[in-house]
């Protein structure tokens, strides 16, 4: 009957000991910070106008444009990324490449893009589109007119 009272109290200890660690490391996981981004960015918002502030945010909406404006798009980003590119393609109504160019981010969170066009000579009237990509894969589109 001894024995089987050493063989109970030693398997007592030894789940007392297993709860104890297991519950340290819990505590220990819960106060460890967030792992670091894993560096995804996303496009959350496309945004057209006459102007840009500071922040290369469009303060003047409009998508219907004079032919002598500055078209502005302001593309709007979260997260994180060491090295993306972002690619703006303007068009015309009948597919034609109007301007197409590329701006190399580094995000570390909410941040703006600002890409425009301008043709000092004036836009022909008709309709317009802007599609965006980020690293080669498309993301948002608008359309706009000029007028």
């Amino acid at each position: 009957m001894f024995r089987f009272a050493q063989r109970v109290s030693v398997l007592f200890a030894g789940l007392v000991l297993t709860l104890a660690v297991t519950s340290c490391a819990k505590k220990a996981e819960e106060s460890a910070p967030p792992p670091a981004s894993t560096g995804v960015v996303t496009v959350t918002g496309l945004e057209m106008g006459r102007a840009v502030g500071g922040d290369k945010r469009v303060t003047e909406k409009t998508e219907e444009f004079k032919p002598n404006d500055t078209i502005y798009a302001s593309v709007v980003t979260s997260g994180t990324s060491a090295n993306s590119t972002l690619k703006a393609r303007w068009t015309f109504q009948d597919g034609q490449v109007v301007e197409e160019s590329e701006q190399a981010i580094a995000p570390t969170g909410d941040a703006a893009t600002e890409f425009h066009i301008s043709k000092p000579d004036g836009w022909p009237a008709g309709k317009y589109r802007v599609e965006v990509f980020l690293d080669g894969s498309p993301t948002q589109a608008k359309d706009f007119t000029v007028k």
